[in-house]
């Protein structure tokens, strides 16, 4: 039907089945008995009905991208900055729901403090992902002090290859007509 998807009760899962549909419905039957009903859609988004769900996807259903940044943000405003970009980094924020749910499992592997840590370092990256915070917590950089950039205006850093302000100036003299 156009490439649109609609869903069956995932027990008949490979099972043949019939469509009819009109301009406004589309029924699936199932050995002459109908077993679901649509509305119709033109958008090529899927059409799935929660029932149709095992009992595990159902709980994934109730997430929504307000719920995961409110529980992120229970842990700390880095932890709720992280999970906010990585669902806003994605073309449909349930694309990242799993990465999500990856930083819960690393709050409770590595502790709450640790996590907004290491996602307090993450956001100051600008690297909005799982991997990265994953990463930091890994190598334990989530303990290490951040450097104050404020701390570092003004401080020239000396090396023999850095040849300073001195020579430069010296230079435009020569070349000066």
């Amino acid at each position: 039907m156009e490439k649109h998807f609609y869903s069956v009760p995932y027990q008949l899962k490979g099972q043949e089945l019939e469509a009819r549909y009109t301009a406004s419905v589309v029924e699936v039957y199932c050995k002459g008995r109908r077993i679901a009903s649509h509305r119709r859609r033109y958008d090529h988004q899927p059409s799935t009905l929660t029932e149709h769900m095992p009992s595990a996807h159902r709980a994934h259903a109730e997430w929504t991208p307000s719920r995961l940044i409110h529980w992120a943000e229970k842990t700390g405003p880095a932890t709720g900055r992280i999970v906010a970009g990585i669902l806003n980094s994605r073309p449909h924020p349930e694309q990242g729901y799993r990465a999500c749910l990856g930083l819960m499992r690393l709050g409770r592997r590595y502790g709450a403090d640790r996590l907004e840590a290491a996602c307090e370092r993450a956001s100051h990256l600008r690297s909005y992902s799982y991997r990265t915070v994953k990463n930091i917590l890994s190598s334990a950089q989530d303990r290490l002090p951040f450097e104050d950039p404020a701390a570092a205006e003004g401080v020239t850093v000396t090396h023999d290859n850095i040849r300073g302000g001195s020579y430069y100036a010296s230079a435009a003299k020569e070349h000066e007509c």
